[in-house]
């Protein structure tokens, strides 16, 4: 007679294609769900992140009940402190004789998981997270072929693994991979912006909020302004709701910035992929769809897929690839600390303020926001790189450590001597002011190098540059910058960096 184990399903991992499930027998086998301090506790999690989490975490367990599965659920009231401990209970109560549990999202973690089987004394069986469309055994095939690990090449490879918007011949529709050059234009409002439907709120939800509130009042978050789907049908009608009345204009103003709208014209998917509501090869093929039926054009389609299919995986495969020495990189020496106002938003920069503020109200904010202003801005200050990167974490609904680590230590910070980006993302002011409308409401002027009522951005640009000339003459992407620095006479370098260094003094003192 087979005995019975225990089931161990994590927050991020709320789908019934989780391996872990797959395995499992309703009736003998136990899952174990929990709300424990450890994971809610490790950063300043946004309580909006928190609230989904909880929330559809207790929406799964009802799902598995109804599916006859016997769930062992602790909520926050219950006071665990770690996972582990939540396993040592289980154990207790149904003398199971083994665990399984889907590999987590954080390295972190992982190590946790390991040492269960010693500490706890039954068989622990840690299986490899299938929900992802290439495995970190897959990617790291990839990666050992290729001298540079870009982002472009491999997702090439998954276009043609999954047959993802290809033609009778295995070639590009369209005749080319990417269509990133149409998906750049700067929001002068032009347009009419498409009102989202509210979700109704069950009393799961409102309890949920209510404890959350209660449990994290210090925590960022207004959750009076909630707005995530908690179940996978939900989350799949909002996906529905973004196919018919904003994919067709997603690709154009993908990279806008918006003083009327958070949102634009985005998915917000990506938190529901991270915690397992929606299946990335399904959205994917959705919006293939919806292009062949002619509801958007071939760069919105383009441009959706490449996130998903591209950059999610090709992110989680750096992750994985290179922890746990990854997240101690700092290539370029960043320490200064980080300004106590990115806890509150309160700056003169208007396009910082506006992003910080709209990231701690909401939990969100799109990937430009998220580079181009909040990371850009972090790169030239040289903010601590550990900071900045447990502020991403903490910040994000969306942020789990696979997926926010690569993406700001190496995309925004170029903390990793660019194994992700082959240069800096690095920008002046004027760049900001053509992605929106942020700098009309601005007292700096994009268009000043120094001098009061300059744009910081601009001379802080220069200052970076200078900091790390050498480095960057030897990158043939940034050679032509590094030219310009240089040409630039004496007199007039030692303005901008005088500058610079005063601006930066009054930035940082608030």
């Amino acid at each position: 007679m087979q005995h019975s184990k225990l089931v161990l399903v994590l927050g991020d991992q709320l789908s019934h294609a989780n391996p872990a499930l797959a395995s499992a027998s309703p009736g003998r086998d136990w899952v174990v769900m929990a709300e424990v301090r450890e994971e809610a506790e490790y950063v300043r999690h946004n309580r909006h992140k928190i609230a989904l989490v909880f929330s559809a975490m207790r929406h799964f367990r009802d799902e598995l009940v109804g599916r006859g599965f016997q769930v062992i659920y602790f909520q926050w009231a219950d006071g665990l402190a770690s996972l582990e401990a939540a396993l040592e209970r289980a154990l207790e109560h149904t003398g199971a004789g083994a665990i399984d549990v889907c590999e987590p999202g954080e390295y972190r973690l992982l190590k946790a998981m390991e040492s269960w089987q010693a500490r706890l004394g039954v068989p622990v069986e840690i299986l490899a997270d299938t929900r992802f469309l290439a495995s970190r055994e897959e990617f790291a095939d990839w990666a050992a072929g290729h001298k540079q690990l870009r982002m472009e090449y491999f997702y090439r490879n998954m276009r043609k693994r999954y047959e993802l918007l290809l033609d009778g011949d295995g070639k590009p529709e369209g005749g080319r991979w990417n269509y990133d050059k149409e998906n750049r234009k700067g929001w002068r409002g032009s347009e009419p912006i498409p009102e989202r439907p509210e979700l109704e709120r069950d009393s799961i939800t409102d309890q949920v909020l209510d404890e959350v509130r209660g449990a994290f009042p210090d925590n960022p978050g207004d959750l009076d302004q909630f707005y995530c789907a908690v179940t996978a049908s939900d989350a799949q009608g909002q996906f529905d709701w973004f196919c018919a009345n904003a994919l067709d204009r997603f690709g154009t103003w993908q990279d806008a910035m918006a003083e009327e709208s958070p949102w634009l014209f985005h998915s917000l998917v990506s938190m529901y992929l991270n915690i397992g509501l929606l299946e990335p090869l399904a959205v994917c093929r959705q919006v293939e769809q919806a292009w062949r039926d002619g509801h958007c054009s071939l760069a919105a389609a383009e441009g959706f897929v490449r996130q998903v299919l591209g950059w999610r995986e090709y992110v989680r495969g750096i992750y994985w690839h290179s922890m746990p020495a990854y997240g101690e990189l700092n290539t370029l020496q960043a320490k200064t600390p980080l300004p106590g106002w990115f806890w509150n938003g309160q700056t003169d920069l208007h396009c910082l303020h506006r992003s910080l503020s709209q990231s701690l109200e909401l939990g969100y904010g799109h990937h430009i926001q998220r580079l181009m202003v909040i990371g850009n801005f972090a790169l030239l200050a040289g903010l601590d790189v550990k900071q900045v990167c447990d502020w991403y974490l903490a910040v994000y609904v969306d942020a789990f450590e696979w997926v926010e680590l690569p993406n700001t230590l190496g995309m925004a910070l170029h903390a990793d001597d660019g194994l992700m980006a082959s240069k800096p993302y690095a920008a002046s002011g004027k760049y900001i002011q053509r992605q929106g409308n942020y700098c009309q409401h601005c007292r700096y002027d994009p268009g000043q190098m120094t001098g009061a009522g300059a744009c910081p951005f601009n001379s802080l640009y220069w200052r970076f540059i200078n900091q790390h000339e050498q480095r960057f003459s030897r990158n043939p992407r940034m050679g032509l910058v590094t030219a310009n620095w240089r040409k630039r006479a004496a007199k007039d370098k030692q303005a901008i960096l005088a500058w610079a260094d005063q601006t930066m003094t009054e930035i940082l003192a608030g």
